[in-house]
Protein backbone atom coordinates (compact mmCIF):
# COMPACT_ATOMS: atom_id res chain seq x y z
CA UNK A 1 0.00 0.00 0.00
CA UNK A 2 1.27 3.46 -0.80
CA UNK A 3 0.77 5.96 1.99
CA UNK A 4 1.98 9.49 1.45
CA UNK A 5 4.72 10.52 3.89
CA UNK A 6 3.62 11.96 7.16
CA UNK A 7 4.08 15.70 7.49
CA UNK A 8 4.19 16.87 11.11
CA UNK A 9 2.99 20.42 10.61
CA UNK A 10 4.18 22.97 13.09
CA UNK A 11 0.91 24.86 12.71
CA UNK A 12 -1.41 22.39 14.37
CA UNK A 13 -3.19 25.03 16.39
CA UNK A 14 -6.62 26.25 15.48
CA UNK A 15 -7.63 29.87 15.79
CA UNK A 16 -9.71 29.64 18.91
CA UNK A 17 -9.77 33.29 19.81
CA UNK A 18 -10.84 34.39 16.34
CA UNK A 19 -12.33 31.24 14.86
CA UNK A 20 -13.93 29.35 17.69
CA UNK A 21 -15.21 31.90 20.13
CA UNK A 22 -14.30 35.39 19.00
CA UNK A 23 -13.68 36.38 22.60
CA UNK A 24 -10.49 37.14 24.47
CA UNK A 25 -9.24 35.94 27.81
CA UNK A 26 -11.17 36.75 30.93
CA UNK A 27 -9.54 39.02 33.41
CA UNK A 28 -8.50 37.81 36.82
CA UNK A 29 -6.26 39.74 39.10
CA UNK A 30 -4.97 37.96 42.17
CA UNK A 31 -6.72 38.40 45.50
CA UNK A 32 -5.27 39.46 48.84
CA UNK A 33 -6.91 36.76 50.94
CA UNK A 34 -7.30 32.99 50.79
CA UNK A 35 -9.31 31.64 47.88
CA UNK A 36 -11.00 28.32 47.30
CA UNK A 37 -10.89 26.74 43.85
CA UNK A 38 -13.30 24.06 42.73
CA UNK A 39 -11.72 21.29 40.64
CA UNK A 40 -13.55 18.70 38.58
CA UNK A 41 -11.49 15.63 37.71
CA UNK A 42 -11.77 11.86 37.49
CA UNK A 43 -8.23 10.59 38.04
CA UNK A 44 -7.43 7.98 40.66
CA UNK A 45 -6.23 9.24 44.05
CA UNK A 46 -7.07 12.80 43.10
CA UNK A 47 -7.83 13.73 46.70
CA UNK A 48 -4.31 12.78 47.78
CA UNK A 49 -2.92 15.20 45.22
CA UNK A 50 -5.27 17.98 46.33
CA UNK A 51 -4.43 17.34 49.97
CA UNK A 52 -0.73 17.79 49.30
CA UNK A 53 -1.34 21.07 47.47
CA UNK A 54 -3.65 22.33 50.21
CA UNK A 55 -1.12 21.54 52.93
CA UNK A 56 1.53 23.56 51.12
CA UNK A 57 -0.67 26.43 49.90
CA UNK A 58 -2.92 27.73 52.69
CA UNK A 59 -3.83 30.82 50.65
CA UNK A 60 -5.12 28.81 47.67
CA UNK A 61 -7.26 25.86 48.66
CA UNK A 62 -8.63 23.35 46.16
CA UNK A 63 -11.87 21.40 46.56
CA UNK A 64 -12.12 18.26 44.42
CA UNK A 65 -15.25 16.83 42.81
CA UNK A 66 -15.15 13.55 40.89
CA UNK A 67 -17.05 14.45 37.73
CA UNK A 68 -16.55 11.17 35.89
CA UNK A 69 -14.59 10.91 32.65
CA UNK A 70 -15.09 11.09 28.93
CA UNK A 71 -18.22 12.42 27.26
CA UNK A 72 -20.15 12.37 30.54
CA UNK A 73 -17.72 14.77 32.18
CA UNK A 74 -17.69 17.15 29.22
CA UNK A 75 -21.47 17.29 29.10
CA UNK A 76 -21.66 18.02 32.82
CA UNK A 77 -19.11 20.79 32.40
CA UNK A 78 -21.00 22.30 29.47
CA UNK A 79 -24.28 22.22 31.40
CA UNK A 80 -22.68 23.86 34.44
CA UNK A 81 -21.06 26.54 32.30
CA UNK A 82 -24.37 27.41 30.65
CA UNK A 83 -25.84 27.81 34.11
CA UNK A 84 -22.97 30.06 35.11
CA UNK A 85 -21.62 27.79 37.82
CA UNK A 86 -18.80 25.83 36.24
CA UNK A 87 -15.85 24.94 38.50
CA UNK A 88 -12.66 26.97 38.45
CA UNK A 89 -10.69 24.05 37.01
CA UNK A 90 -11.73 21.00 35.03
CA UNK A 91 -9.93 18.06 33.50
CA UNK A 92 -10.95 17.62 29.85
CA UNK A 93 -9.87 15.26 27.12
CA UNK A 94 -7.92 16.82 24.26
CA UNK A 95 -10.53 15.71 21.72
CA UNK A 96 -13.32 17.58 23.52
CA UNK A 97 -11.45 20.82 24.16
CA UNK A 98 -12.27 22.48 20.79
CA UNK A 99 -16.01 21.90 21.23
CA UNK A 100 -15.80 23.36 24.74
CA UNK A 101 -14.01 26.42 23.36
CA UNK A 102 -16.80 26.81 20.80
CA UNK A 103 -19.24 26.74 23.71
CA UNK A 104 -17.17 29.39 25.55
CA UNK A 105 -16.43 27.14 28.53
CA UNK A 106 -12.67 27.61 29.13
CA UNK A 107 -10.90 30.93 29.20
CA UNK A 108 -7.57 31.82 27.69
CA UNK A 109 -4.73 31.52 30.20
CA UNK A 110 -1.75 32.41 28.01
CA UNK A 111 -0.51 35.14 30.35
CA UNK A 112 -0.53 32.78 33.30
CA UNK A 113 1.10 29.66 31.83
CA UNK A 114 3.28 30.80 28.96
CA UNK A 115 6.45 30.33 30.99
CA UNK A 116 5.93 26.55 31.19
CA UNK A 117 5.55 25.93 27.45
CA UNK A 118 9.09 24.60 27.20
CA UNK A 119 8.18 21.85 29.67
CA UNK A 120 6.27 20.08 26.89
CA UNK A 121 6.97 18.88 23.37
CA UNK A 122 5.50 20.87 20.51
CA UNK A 123 2.97 18.15 19.76
CA UNK A 124 1.80 18.04 23.37
CA UNK A 125 1.54 21.82 23.86
CA UNK A 126 -0.38 22.06 20.59
CA UNK A 127 -3.19 20.00 22.12
CA UNK A 128 -4.17 22.97 24.29
CA UNK A 129 -2.88 25.89 22.22
CA UNK A 130 -4.95 27.47 19.49
CA UNK A 131 -3.45 30.14 17.25
CA UNK A 132 -1.09 31.14 20.04
CA UNK A 133 -3.84 31.27 22.68
CA UNK A 134 -3.47 28.76 25.51
CA UNK A 135 -6.62 27.19 26.93
CA UNK A 136 -5.21 24.51 29.21
CA UNK A 137 -2.14 22.83 30.66
CA UNK A 138 -1.47 19.28 29.39
CA UNK A 139 -1.68 16.68 32.13
CA UNK A 140 -1.30 13.22 30.65
CA UNK A 141 -0.76 11.88 27.15
CA UNK A 142 -1.34 8.65 25.27
CA UNK A 143 1.24 8.38 22.49
CA UNK A 144 0.31 5.41 20.34
CA UNK A 145 2.20 2.17 20.88
CA UNK A 146 2.05 -1.58 20.21
CA UNK A 147 1.36 -3.85 23.21
CA UNK A 148 1.78 -7.55 22.50
CA UNK A 149 2.12 -11.06 23.97
CA UNK A 150 5.83 -11.82 23.92
CA UNK A 151 5.35 -15.50 24.76
CA UNK A 152 2.89 -16.16 21.96
CA UNK A 153 4.87 -14.26 19.31
CA UNK A 154 7.95 -16.28 20.28
CA UNK A 155 6.05 -19.56 20.44
CA UNK A 156 4.58 -19.05 16.98
CA UNK A 157 7.88 -17.79 15.55
CA UNK A 158 6.38 -14.47 14.47
CA UNK A 159 8.63 -11.36 14.50
CA UNK A 160 7.22 -8.28 16.17
CA UNK A 161 6.19 -5.94 13.32
CA UNK A 162 7.92 -2.60 12.95
CA UNK A 163 5.92 -1.47 9.90
CA UNK A 164 2.30 -1.91 8.90
CA UNK A 165 3.45 -4.02 5.96
CA UNK A 166 5.17 -6.31 8.45
CA UNK A 167 2.01 -6.22 10.57
CA UNK A 168 0.05 -7.80 7.74
CA UNK A 169 2.74 -10.47 7.32
CA UNK A 170 2.70 -11.13 11.05
CA UNK A 171 -1.10 -11.34 11.12
CA UNK A 172 -1.04 -13.94 8.37
CA UNK A 173 1.71 -15.90 10.10
CA UNK A 174 -0.24 -15.94 13.37
CA UNK A 175 -3.34 -17.24 11.63
CA UNK A 176 -1.39 -19.94 9.81
CA UNK A 177 0.46 -21.10 12.92
CA UNK A 178 -2.63 -21.05 15.18
CA UNK A 179 -6.05 -20.81 13.47
CA UNK A 180 -7.66 -20.08 16.86
CA UNK A 181 -5.52 -17.00 17.39
CA UNK A 182 -5.65 -13.54 15.89
CA UNK A 183 -3.17 -10.69 16.03
CA UNK A 184 -5.73 -8.12 17.19
CA UNK A 185 -9.29 -6.80 17.04
CA UNK A 186 -10.08 -3.36 15.62
CA UNK A 187 -13.82 -2.67 15.90
CA UNK A 188 -15.63 0.38 14.52
CA UNK A 189 -15.86 1.81 18.03
CA UNK A 190 -12.11 2.50 17.96
CA UNK A 191 -12.51 5.99 16.51
CA UNK A 192 -9.40 7.20 18.31
CA UNK A 193 -7.28 4.42 16.83
CA UNK A 194 -8.38 5.08 13.25
CA UNK A 195 -7.93 8.82 13.67
CA UNK A 196 -4.46 8.19 15.08
CA UNK A 197 -3.19 5.86 12.37
CA UNK A 198 -4.64 8.13 9.68
CA UNK A 199 -2.72 11.03 11.24
CA UNK A 200 0.38 8.84 11.36
CA UNK A 201 -0.07 8.21 7.63
CA UNK A 202 -0.20 11.93 6.87
CA UNK A 203 -3.93 12.59 7.12
CA UNK A 204 -5.35 15.72 8.71
CA UNK A 205 -8.91 15.18 9.83
CA UNK A 206 -9.33 18.86 10.72
CA UNK A 207 -7.17 21.85 9.83
CA UNK A 208 -7.73 25.58 9.79
CA UNK A 209 -6.23 28.55 7.99
CA UNK A 210 -7.41 31.87 9.34
CA UNK A 211 -11.15 31.42 9.68
CA UNK A 212 -11.44 28.69 7.03
CA UNK A 213 -11.58 25.04 8.04
CA UNK A 214 -10.75 22.00 5.97
CA UNK A 215 -12.08 18.56 6.90
CA UNK A 216 -9.85 15.68 5.83
CA UNK A 217 -11.47 12.58 7.31
CA UNK A 218 -11.80 11.32 3.73
CA UNK A 219 -8.44 12.61 2.49
CA UNK A 220 -6.35 10.25 0.40
CA UNK A 221 -4.11 9.10 3.24
CA UNK A 222 -7.12 8.26 5.42
CA UNK A 223 -8.89 6.38 2.62
CA UNK A 224 -5.78 4.28 2.00
CA UNK A 225 -5.67 3.51 5.71
CA UNK A 226 -9.32 2.41 5.48
CA UNK A 227 -8.48 0.15 2.54
CA UNK A 228 -5.54 -1.39 4.40
CA UNK A 229 -7.50 -2.42 7.48
CA UNK A 230 -10.50 -3.50 5.40
CA UNK A 231 -8.23 -5.92 3.52
CA UNK A 232 -6.97 -7.34 6.81
CA UNK A 233 -10.51 -7.88 8.06
CA UNK A 234 -11.77 -9.32 4.75
CA UNK A 235 -8.89 -11.81 4.74
CA UNK A 236 -9.69 -12.84 8.31
CA UNK A 237 -6.37 -11.54 9.64
CA UNK A 238 -7.91 -9.24 12.25
CA UNK A 239 -11.18 -9.29 14.14
CA UNK A 240 -13.65 -6.42 14.28
CA UNK A 241 -15.43 -7.52 17.47
CA UNK A 242 -15.74 -5.08 20.39
CA UNK A 243 -12.94 -4.78 22.91
CA UNK A 244 -13.14 -5.63 26.60
CA UNK A 245 -16.25 -7.79 26.30
CA UNK A 246 -16.34 -11.16 28.10
CA UNK A 247 -15.48 -12.86 24.80
CA UNK A 248 -12.57 -10.53 24.10
CA UNK A 249 -11.27 -10.82 27.66
CA UNK A 250 -11.40 -14.61 27.44
CA UNK A 251 -9.21 -14.52 24.35
CA UNK A 252 -6.75 -12.19 26.06
CA UNK A 253 -6.53 -14.57 29.02
CA UNK A 254 -6.22 -17.63 26.76
CA UNK A 255 -3.44 -16.11 24.68
CA UNK A 256 -5.42 -16.13 21.45
CA UNK A 257 -5.66 -12.31 21.24
CA UNK A 258 -2.03 -11.46 20.65
CA UNK A 259 -1.78 -7.67 20.63
CA UNK A 260 -3.44 -4.32 21.07
CA UNK A 261 -2.25 -1.44 18.86
CA UNK A 262 -3.24 1.37 21.19
CA UNK A 263 -1.23 3.66 23.47
CA UNK A 264 1.11 3.66 26.44
CA UNK A 265 -1.84 3.47 28.84
CA UNK A 266 -2.92 0.04 27.57
CA UNK A 267 -1.01 -2.16 30.07
CA UNK A 268 -3.18 -1.14 33.01
CA UNK A 269 -6.33 -1.89 31.01
CA UNK A 270 -5.09 -5.32 29.98
CA UNK A 271 -4.04 -6.14 33.52
CA UNK A 272 -7.51 -5.23 34.78
CA UNK A 273 -9.05 -8.00 32.66
CA UNK A 274 -6.19 -10.52 32.51
CA UNK A 275 -4.03 -10.18 35.66
CA UNK A 276 -2.75 -13.75 35.39
CA UNK A 277 -1.00 -12.92 32.10
CA UNK A 278 1.41 -10.51 33.80
CA UNK A 279 4.98 -11.06 32.65
CA UNK A 280 3.89 -12.21 29.20
CA UNK A 281 3.49 -8.77 27.59
CA UNK A 282 5.75 -6.03 26.28
CA UNK A 283 5.39 -2.67 24.59
CA UNK A 284 7.05 -1.62 21.33
CA UNK A 285 6.68 1.38 19.03
CA UNK A 286 3.59 1.41 16.84
CA UNK A 287 4.22 -0.06 13.36
CA UNK A 288 5.18 2.62 10.83
CA UNK A 289 3.63 3.40 7.45
CA UNK A 290 6.95 4.67 6.13
CA UNK A 291 10.02 2.76 7.36
CA UNK A 292 12.17 5.05 9.46
CA UNK A 293 9.41 7.57 10.16
CA UNK A 294 8.65 6.97 13.83
CA UNK A 295 6.28 9.89 14.44
CA UNK A 296 2.94 8.85 15.93
CA UNK A 297 -0.27 10.51 17.00
CA UNK A 298 -1.92 10.49 20.39
CA UNK A 299 -4.75 8.23 21.42
CA UNK A 300 -6.13 9.71 24.59
CA UNK A 301 -4.88 12.24 27.08
CA UNK A 302 -6.25 15.20 28.99
CA UNK A 303 -5.52 18.71 30.21
CA UNK A 304 -6.56 21.03 33.02
CA UNK A 305 -8.51 24.07 31.86
CA UNK A 306 -9.58 27.17 33.73
CA UNK A 307 -13.22 27.98 33.04
CA UNK A 308 -14.61 31.39 32.17
CA UNK A 309 -16.67 31.24 35.38
CA UNK A 310 -13.58 31.24 37.58
CA UNK A 311 -13.07 34.44 39.54
CA UNK A 312 -9.50 33.40 40.27
CA UNK A 313 -7.94 32.36 36.97
CA UNK A 314 -4.40 33.24 38.00
CA UNK A 315 -4.58 31.06 41.11
CA UNK A 316 -6.27 28.28 39.14
CA UNK A 317 -3.52 28.39 36.53
CA UNK A 318 -0.94 28.25 39.30
CA UNK A 319 -2.39 24.95 40.53
CA UNK A 320 -2.55 23.59 36.97
CA UNK A 321 1.09 24.41 36.29
CA UNK A 322 2.22 23.04 39.66
CA UNK A 323 0.53 19.71 39.06
CA UNK A 324 1.59 19.29 35.46
CA UNK A 325 4.89 21.13 35.07
CA UNK A 326 6.68 20.85 38.42
CA UNK A 327 8.83 18.03 39.72
CA UNK A 328 6.56 17.57 42.73
CA UNK A 329 3.40 17.52 40.63
CA UNK A 330 4.81 15.09 38.10
CA UNK A 331 5.87 12.80 40.90
CA UNK A 332 2.27 12.72 42.10
CA UNK A 333 0.96 12.05 38.58
CA UNK A 334 3.35 9.12 38.29
CA UNK A 335 3.44 7.56 41.71
CA UNK A 336 0.06 8.47 43.17
CA UNK A 337 -2.18 8.59 40.12
CA UNK A 338 -0.39 6.15 37.79
CA UNK A 339 -0.65 8.53 34.84
CA UNK A 340 1.88 9.00 32.05
CA UNK A 341 2.75 12.68 32.41
CA UNK A 342 2.52 15.06 29.50
CA UNK A 343 5.64 17.01 30.44
CA UNK A 344 9.14 16.10 29.36
CA UNK A 345 10.33 16.15 32.96
CA UNK A 346 7.56 13.80 34.05
CA UNK A 347 8.42 11.36 31.31
CA UNK A 348 12.11 11.49 32.27
CA UNK A 349 11.15 10.86 35.88
CA UNK A 350 9.12 7.86 34.77
CA UNK A 351 12.27 6.18 33.44
CA UNK A 352 13.42 5.54 37.00
CA UNK A 353 10.09 3.94 37.93
CA UNK A 354 9.37 0.24 37.84
CA UNK A 355 7.61 -0.88 34.65
CA UNK A 356 3.88 -1.57 34.75
CA UNK A 357 3.07 -4.71 36.69
CA UNK A 358 1.69 -6.30 33.51
CA UNK A 359 5.23 -6.38 32.12
CA UNK A 360 7.65 -6.34 35.08
CA UNK A 361 10.39 -7.88 32.91
CA UNK A 362 10.47 -4.92 30.49
CA UNK A 363 12.85 -2.71 32.43
CA UNK A 364 13.09 -0.23 29.56
CA UNK A 365 9.31 0.31 29.36
CA UNK A 366 9.41 3.99 30.27
CA UNK A 367 12.48 4.62 28.16
CA UNK A 368 10.59 3.19 25.19
CA UNK A 369 7.56 5.29 26.14
CA UNK A 370 9.65 8.48 26.34
CA UNK A 371 11.24 7.78 22.96
CA UNK A 372 7.81 7.24 21.41
CA UNK A 373 6.45 10.40 23.02
CA UNK A 374 9.38 12.51 21.84
CA UNK A 375 8.16 12.38 18.24
CA UNK A 376 4.42 12.99 18.27
CA UNK A 377 2.38 14.73 15.61
CA UNK A 378 0.69 18.03 16.45
CA UNK A 379 -3.01 17.47 15.80
CA UNK A 380 -5.96 19.80 15.27
CA UNK A 381 -9.26 18.48 16.59
CA UNK A 382 -12.43 19.96 15.18
CA UNK A 383 -15.34 21.51 17.05
CA UNK A 384 -17.63 18.52 16.48
CA UNK A 385 -15.55 15.46 17.38
CA UNK A 386 -18.47 13.85 19.22
CA UNK A 387 -20.59 13.97 16.06
CA UNK A 388 -17.74 12.59 13.99
CA UNK A 389 -17.22 9.75 16.45
CA UNK A 390 -20.90 8.81 16.47
CA UNK A 391 -21.28 8.87 12.68
CA UNK A 392 -17.99 7.04 12.14
CA UNK A 393 -18.92 4.21 14.48
CA UNK A 394 -22.35 3.80 12.90
CA UNK A 395 -21.13 3.94 9.31
CA UNK A 396 -18.12 1.68 9.79
CA UNK A 397 -20.27 -0.79 11.68
CA UNK A 398 -22.69 -0.88 8.73
CA UNK A 399 -19.83 -1.30 6.25
CA UNK A 400 -18.44 -4.26 8.18
CA UNK A 401 -21.87 -5.86 8.51
CA UNK A 402 -22.86 -5.32 4.87
CA UNK A 403 -19.47 -5.99 3.29
CA UNK A 404 -19.29 -2.54 1.71
CA UNK A 405 -16.07 -0.52 1.39
CA UNK A 406 -14.73 0.89 4.64
CA UNK A 407 -13.70 4.06 2.86
CA UNK A 408 -17.40 4.82 2.36
CA UNK A 409 -17.68 5.18 6.15
CA UNK A 410 -14.87 7.73 6.16
CA UNK A 411 -16.57 9.66 3.34
CA UNK A 412 -19.95 9.59 5.10
CA UNK A 413 -18.34 10.84 8.30
CA UNK A 414 -16.66 13.69 6.48
CA UNK A 415 -19.91 14.66 4.76
CA UNK A 416 -21.75 14.73 8.08
CA UNK A 417 -19.02 16.75 9.78
CA UNK A 418 -18.83 19.30 6.95
CA UNK A 419 -22.60 19.72 6.91
CA UNK A 420 -22.69 20.17 10.68
CA UNK A 421 -19.89 22.73 10.68
CA UNK A 422 -21.50 24.75 7.89
CA UNK A 423 -24.84 24.68 9.67
CA UNK A 424 -23.13 25.86 12.84
CA UNK A 425 -21.66 28.81 11.02
CA UNK A 426 -18.09 27.75 10.29
CA UNK A 427 -16.46 28.47 6.94
CA UNK A 428 -15.43 25.13 5.42
CA UNK A 429 -13.31 24.93 2.31
CA UNK A 430 -14.46 21.52 1.13
CA UNK A 431 -17.61 19.49 0.92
Amino acid sequence: MRIRPLVASATAAVSAAAVLTGCGAAGGAGTDGPVTLELWSWTAEGQSVVDQWNNENPDIQVKLTDAGGGDESSQKLLTASRAGNAPDLALVEYTTLPSLIVADVPQEITDYVGDVQDAFTEGTWAQTTFDGAVFGVPQDVGPMAFVYRTDRFEELGVPVPTTWEEFRTAAAAVKEADPDAVITSLPPTEFGFFAGVATQAGGEWWSVDGDEWTVGIADEASLEVADYFEELATDGLIQTEPLLTPEYNAMVNAGTMLSWPSAVWAPSVIESVAPDTAGKWAMAPLPQWTPGDKAVAYQGGSALVVTKDSEHPEEAAKFATWLNASEEGNGLLLDTQSLYPASDEGQEMAESNDPPSLMPQQKDFYSVAADISSDTVPVTWGPDVNLAKSVFEDELGKAIKNGTPWRDAFVATQDAVVADMKETGFTVSNG
